[in-house]
């Protein structure tokens, strides 16, 4: 009895330090705000849910980690990693140069994009069959934007000539848009789906033409932020996050809370 225990022994250790199967998963502390719905939020009994916590979990089952949620103020998510808090940010993080150069993303596990809003049945076309900006269809209507936004930006740079009104606020534009105060606004479409197309309000308006997708206003999107000198783990989760684009899990993931898809369409990405 006592060999064979020396012998069982003997063996667990081989295939531990060989890395096979009987080491227990690790643990990965992931950080997310838990207030901002539908990304990330805790239901009334306390649940968390939310696309940022899909993409946690289903990252995680294909790496093969277990997860401990960190609930973090914004203020705090990047401090709070590089201080060693927690491992990973999972949190509707936008990729951008400057958290770069403090820490290192996954690539995105959700696009940034804008959509244009208008009237139902409006025939408004901002853009022409080859994707360009149709100016000529801007030049008799009023637009709606954001101030200092993004969206603002990519005005400016793409027809600068147009009828622009500025809000500081989404809802007096959404409320403006309904007045017919303008025309058509533009503006991040998964915010305007919650606040304004779902509701009674929105009733009587659309999304008007594609995506606009352009990264040198809107970013390459939103990814999983964790400290750097982790090369190792950032290799697992992309190839987690390539798996769950094409095994159509993000496009699941999406259609829980919004009527389209939030990620990008093909994993784009380092082999």
């Amino acid at each position: 009895m006592k060999k064979t225990m020396i012998l069982l022994c003997s063996v667990a250790a081989s295939l531990i330090f060989f890395g096979i199967g009987v080491s227990m998963a690790e643990t990965l502390r992931v950080a997310t705000e838990c207030t901002y719905p539908p990304f990330n939020y805790r239901t009334a009994d306390g649940e968390l849910r939310g696309y940022d916590i899909d993409v946690a979990k289903g990252v995680a089952t294909l790496i093969g980690a277990d997860i401990e949620f960190v609930c973090q103020k914004w203020d705090g998510m990047i401090p709070g990693l590089l201080a060693d808090k927690f491992d990973l940010i999972v949190a509707s993080l936008s990729i951008t140069e400057e958290r770069k150069t403090k820490i290192d993303f996954s690539v995105p596990y959700r696009v940034s994009i804008g959509r244009f809003i208008g009237r139902k049945g409006s025939g408004f076309k901002p853009f022409n069959a080859d994707n360009s900006v149709n100016v000529a269809a801007f030049k008799n209507i009023k637009v709606g934007l954001s101030r200092a936004t993004t969206y603002d930006n990519w005005f400016q740079a793409k027809v600068p000539d147009a009828n622009v009104l500025r809000y500081e606020s989404d809802d007096a534009m959404y409320l403006d848009l309904q007045n017919g105060r303008v025309d058509v606004i533009m503006t991040n479409p998964m915010k305007s789906y919650i606040s304004f197309l779902n509701q009674p309000s929105g009733s009587g308006f659309e999304f008007i033409g594609p995506q606009v997708l352009d990264e040198k206003f809107f970013g390459v999107g939103v990814g999983i932020g964790l400290r750097k000198g982790n090369e190792a783990l950032l290799k697992r989760i992309d190839g987690a996050i390539k798996s769950l684009t094409e095994n159509g899990s993000l496009e699941k993931y999406s259609h829980k809370y919004f009527p389209f898809a939030i990620h990008p369409e093909k994993w784009a990405g380092v082999q």
